[in-house]
């Protein structure tokens, strides 16, 4: 974990949620009906695939009453197990001040015990689980848009050679959108999905009414069934069934923005209702039609749950979901950036905040646009949902393994458990967890591949720039001159000229580099001197109260803190607004900031490997410039270079 999480105030060690509601007279069936416009996109539209890739998949099962119940009463028993049991129930009880999501839940863990033998290796599966969120990413719009507009096919097969081009000019659109923010379109997410998951499932229960039977899918005996009968391809379709859970990850992640209790309302209430009566609904369908027009309809069984004169407005309604979908999921790539940032394991980018009143709506250009290059590129190679749906699948599972691992240091380590009524708990969601992830290892020759490269690349720039960037703070700190020190001997050896000068620095320990090049170079020291560390802590928000410290250290230097958390935009200037008693206001007109900028110079005896070494310094080359990330004046910077060696 990066050095400037540092432990704040402790917790309890008993389970601590997020508020049930967000306040500002907002009611938590309000916040309920916003969750199910932005947080349920991923999951509401896997119907849209998941029942098909079961069957049609790499695997194809026999279209069969057993076959049909055993899929419908694993994807039942999966909805229960991982989202609402594991996750909705158990997970969103594992908050950080409100926040959620593997990297929250990092950081609440390290704040117990990130000192202790393993404390380390909890930090390393958080990282692992984010950087495979990146590779989910990238599939997840593709294969939406894809499986959506495919549906064209289904009013008119002759329009199959137009899908690839309307799902990509809906795709650049989307991504082109982003910079504008969601705060308008947003209006539109929650009326949008009620009335998608309105239809779904009216479309399952008659469905449902006419053949009933398939109820009897509710009967776990009928999973287990299924792999008594075919064992192989019961785990196989393991690595399909597990697409209608995929999004799981992004209800624990978007905790934040609504609190648990308008969430769980709407899960419980209104979404798994709708997305099981969808499945079941295809389920019915397909046991209820003779065998030739079965083995027609399960190849899209979403749009045929629909009589013809309908198919095509049931193409835009699930076109307009799926680009909801892909919109919560680009904004959640934006988001875990952002904190990542915050956290130290990914450099400064440029982050530009789309409302002026909902801080966590941000705009991250590189992200953007490298997801864009990305997803076209999938849809381009994989050509259709199907073939998606074998890269699809893997970083989730993997991510949702992890998180039952950090789910079982939460028990012990945070909740303080007794290890024998923790284990079977974590052992049972591990089993279930484990299969899916082991299932979904079987796709990597047919695309599984993509995400775990991806993931693969991630977790190398996240620890990478994580371990360079302590290497280099250990540097200057073994070179940096105590201030106290300084203060003395530079009072008198300098010319005093009027103003205010601020030197950021990295380390609340030490004189920066910024001050003594100044020193060495111009011969002056202004009236009042700041050493200013911005320092991010382990926990999404701190106190207005408790942003700013300072110390005097006499003669007219002062060293200040100014404290964030991993979710805050670090506004200096705004923050100095607080921090009055430096000696008095901070005027802006009259204030320079002193950065330091790091150039590596290669090591004799490197402390990390030599390519991963290359590696941090092309990072820190193209990092954003700290003026903008601290969002400092621009007329009032001034910023002088340094070397170090790691």
């Amino acid at each position: 974990m990066s050095e400037a999480l540092v432990p704040q105030n402790g917790d309890s060690d008993q389970p601590q949620g997020g508020s049930d509601g967000h306040g500002h007279g907002t009611t938590k069936a309000a916040l309920a009906v916003g969750a199910i416009g932005i947080v349920f996109g991923d999951i509401g539209t896997s119907p849209l695939y998941a029942f098909r890739e079961t069957f049609v998949g790499p695997h194809p099962l026999a279209l069969d009453k057993a076959h049909v119940l055993g899929v419908i009463s694993l994807i039942f028993w999966s909805m229960t197990l991982v989202v609402a049991i594991q996750y909705v129930t158990i997970l969103m009880r594992a908050d950080n001040k409100g926040q959620g999501g593997s990297l929250a839940l990092v950081a609440l863990i390290s704040r117990h015990i990130g000192r202790s033998r393993y404390g380390w290796l909890a930090v390393i599966l958080g990282v692992f689980a984010t950087s495979l969120f990146y590779g989910d990413s990238m599939i997840t719009p593709a294969i939406s848009v894809l499986s959506a507009v495919e549906g064209l096919t289904v009013v008119n097969h002759r329009l199959d050679r137009l899908v690839i081009p309307i799902a990509l000019v809906l795709l650049i659109i989307l991504f082109v959108l982003q910079k504008r923010g969601t705060a308008k379109v947003g209006a539109l997410f929650a009326p949008v999905m009620i009335v998608y998951f309105t239809v779904i499932a009216g479309m399952g229960a008659w469905q449902i009414f006419q053949t009933p039977e398939i109820l009897w899918a509710l009967n776990p005996y009928h999973a287990v069934n299924f792999f008594v009968l075919d064992g192989t391809l019961a785990f196989l379709a393991l690595g399909s069934v597990v697409l209608a859970v995929t999004g799981s990850e992004a209800l624990y992640s978007d905790m934040g923005h609504f609190g648990r209790g308008p969430m769980r309302l709407s899960w419980f209430g209104f979404v798994m209702p709708c997305l099981l009566l969808n499945y079941f609904g295809q389920g019915a369908m397909v046991i209820g039609l003779p065998a030739d027009q079965a083995a027609e309809a399960i190849q899209s069984p979403f749009f045929f749950l629909a009589n013809e004169q309908w198919r095509l407005p049931l193409v835009f309604l699930a076109t307009f979901a799926t680009f909801i979908a892909s919109q919560a999921v680009i904004s959640g790539a934006f988001s875990i950036t952002h904190q990542a940032i915050q956290m130290g394991f990914i450099p400064r980018l440029s982050i530009r905040h789309t409302s002026e009143t909902e801080g966590g709506q941000i705009y991250i250009p590189v992200v953007n646009w490298a997801l864009m290059v990305a997803v076209i590129i999938l849809v381009l190679t994989f050509q259709n949902s199907s073939n998606l749906a074998s890269a699809y699948g893997i970083a989730v599972t993997g991510a949702v393994t992890i998180d039952t691992l950090l789910m079982g240091v939460l028990f012990v380590g945070v909740w303080r458990w007794k290890w024998w009524m923790a284990a079977p708990v974590v052992a049972i969601f591990l089993i279930v967890d484990g299969a899916y992830f082991a299932a979904n290892l079987a796709k990597v020759p047919d695309g599984g591949w993509f995400p775990l490269i991806v993931g693969l690349v991630a977790f190398t720039l996240l620890t990478t720039w994580a371990r360079g960037r302590k290497l280099m703070r250990d540097r200057m700190s073994e070179v940096a001159l105590p201030i106290e020190i300084f203060a003395k001997s530079a009072k008198n050896s300098a010319t005093r000229v009027p103003g205010t000068a601020i030197f950021m620095a990295s380390s609340t320990a030490g004189v920066p580099s910024a001050l003594l090049h100044n020193i060495k170079h111009n011969k002056v020291l202004h009236e009042r001197v700041v050493i200013l560390t911005v320092d991010i802590a382990d926990i999404p928000y701190v106190d207005p109260g408790e942003r700013c410290e300072y110390h005097d250290l006499g003669d007219g230097f002062y060293r200040a803190v100014l404290h964030y958390g991993f979710m805050e935009s670090t506004d200096v200037p705004a923050g100095l607004k607080s921090m009055e008693r430096c000696g008095g206001e901070f005027d802006m007109m009259q204030t320079s900031f002193f950065l330091s900028r790091q150039t590596l110079l290669p090591s004799k005896k490197p402390a990390m490997p030599i390519w991963r070494e290359k590696i941090f310094a092309w990072m820190l080359r193209n990092s954003a410039t700290a003026m903008d990330f601290f969002k400092l004046p621009t007329n009032r910077v001034v910023e002088l270079g340094s070397q170090v060696e790691i």
